[in-house]
């Protein structure tokens, strides 16, 4: 790849760690820019012409998953990966469904990263676990699956599970819990 094709796009909310991943970016090779939300990210995208992408999947108002949706519909397609914190089976679905190569859970580190930017193939050797999901990761994955059915709003989703929208905001205020 020459270097003029290597333009990376950092779209990350949280500005450290943007600024860490794109020393360690610049370092591999690639030229890069940075946006801290949804818009931001769609003007740099316009001028840049970025090669490959990094999103947040939750930025400031809009979701990533719009950034990675305009990305997508741009031609030549970047190549994107979807980093998150708040990993469920529902938005890895849909980040791919809309164009996103691969899906990220953090803590990622710029090798991780560079690895699922440069990867073209799925990789058919991941392990499966043998174990099923815990009850409260099966209630976080089925919230997450609502929620992004309803466009990120939680009135509507709680609403559509049938609990009290305060219930559902403190649901989704906590951490995730383990997927073993």
């Amino acid at each position: 790849m020459n270097a003029a094709a290597k333009r990376l796009l950092i779209v990350e909310d949280d500005v450290d760690f943007a600024a860490t991943l794109a020393r360690a970016m610049t370092k591999r090779g690639f030229v890069v820019e940075r946006a801290h939300d949804a818009a931001s990210a769609r003007a740099i995208a316009e001028t840049f012409a970025p090669s490959h992408a990094v999103v947040d999947l939750k930025l400031p108002g809009e979701s990533g998953l719009k950034v990675v949706e305009h990305l997508a519909a741009r031609a030549p397609t970047p190549a994107i990966v979807v980093l998150t914190g708040y990993a469920s089976i529902a938005t890895a679905v849909e980040a791919v469904r809309l164009g996103a190569r691969h899906y990220l859970a953090k803590p990622a580190d710029a090798d991780e990263i560079l690895a699922a930017l440069l990867r073209d193939e799925p990789d058919a050797e991941l392990d499966v676990n043998p174990e099923p999901l815990t009850v409260a990761r099966l209630e976080w994955e089925h919230i997450q699956k609502v929620l992004n059915e309803h466009d990120g709003n939680i009135s509507a989703t709680a609403r559509a599970l049938k609990m009290h929208r305060r219930t559902l905001q403190r649901k989704l205020d906590k951490r995730p819990p383990k997927a073993d």
